[in-house]
């Protein structure tokens, strides 16, 4: 059953307080128009994001709750996560603000788990300070990766412009090691999966970038686009899938390929994501392929230069709003197709 727009409950862990992140949500939701959309609830605390609200001189109301049984549909909701009074400083890096990034983090991912939000959206948070005893990973996508089911992957969106990774926050002298014929298959054949029930496209056609400066020129700069990449892809190619490659990067992007695919795997991290944010102007979103529940972020960080400043573009956050939302319904509908029985002739 097709839940009706504003019957969406979209999930939104906070991020760094002292970061752009909560100035961008509120800008989000100030646009009343966003409640016919969905009904957010933010994992927090009502009493801190008034704060926030009047620091930037915001005029949204805030709905606080204490349990999730008392969400009110059309009203943005803050779940109060915490209780006790929360210090800012915005541009500040601070290890307390870090433990309440994480707090608001994994409850929100529980109540996704549990199915009491439709999709989350997470807001940035600062990769150094999140670290403790009881939180040991480098960001949000590999938590998700241990609690959710399914294989994460990290895929930027940006309209048709979908870039994915074939290996994400590793080192850049590690790439290399890490590439192999089971990864390389496991992480096409995700992105295939997710831009059909996603997406949908059906037949999705996918290019996947060469490791090397012109893929290795022969092996002259190096074996791994030869030995490892092509025999791959030409096996992925021979069962059906609709990949091509290896492309070398800079001319892929440089000559406009990228428009003829409907998804672009990037072997690096920076590879794919230094092009796909200099063409998504601002309004990219990065999306966790792979995984039974829907996450989006913005493609930007805690951005602390201008925090607290009431400058910041929430554009981007917008988006990840509106493709959480998309991509739900196109999954529901994906849903819904594959279990209608096929229809056979009559004779």
């Amino acid at each position: 059953m097709i839940k009706k727009a504003e019957n969406i409950i979209v999930g939104i862990s906070i991020g760094d307080l002292n970061g752009i992140g909560s100035e961008v949500l509120l800008k989000t939701f100030e646009d009343s128009r966003m409640l016919e959309l969905c009904t957010p609830v933010i994992f927090a605390n009502v009493k801190t994001l008034s704060f926030v609200k009047k620091s930037y001189e915001l005029t949204a109301i805030l709905h606080g709750i204490d349990r999730l049984d008392q969400i009110v549909l059309g009203k943005i909701n803050v779940l109060n996560v915490w209780q006790e009074g929360v210090e800012i400083n915005y541009g500040i890096n601070d290890e307390k603000i870090g433990k309440y990034a994480i707090r608001s983090f994994v409850a929100a991912t529980k109540a996704l788990r549990e199915g009491n939000i439709d999709v989350l959206v997470t807001a940035p948070i600062n990769k150094f300070n999140i670290q403790s005893e009881d939180f040991k990973f480098p960001g949000h996508t590999d938590y998700l990766d241990q609690e959710l089911e399914g294989n994460a992957l990290m895929l930027m969106v940006q309209e048709n412009l979908r870039v994915g990774l074939l290996t994400d926050h590793i080192p850049l002298n590690e790439v290399a090691s890490h590439l192999t014929e089971e990864l390389i298959i496991k992480k096409i054949e995700t992105v295939k999966q997710t831009i059909i029930q996603d997406f949908s496209i059906n037949k999705p056609k996918i290019a996947v970038l060469g490791l090397n400066p012109h893929c290795g020129d022969g092996g002259v700069i190096g074996k791994e686009d030869d030995a490892i990449l092509k025999p791959t892809l030409k096996k992925l190619f021979e069962k059906g899938t609709l990949v091509f490659g290896p492309f070398a990067a800079d001319g892929f992007f440089g000559s406009n390929q990228y428009d003829k695919y409907d998804a672009v795997i990037a072997v690096y991290h920076d590879q794919g994501l230094i092009p796909f944010k200099t063409l998504s102007f601002g309004k990219g979103v990065n999306y966790t392929a792979g995984l039974n529940k829907i996450r989006t972020s913005p493609d930007h960080g805690t951005a602390y230069d201008i925090a607290g400043k009431g400058i910041a573009d929430f554009n981007s956050f917008k988006e990840a709003v509106y493709l959480a939302i998309d991509v739900y319904n196109s999954r529901n509908q994906y849903a819904e197709i594959s279990q209608r029985p096929l229809k056979t002739k009559e004779k």
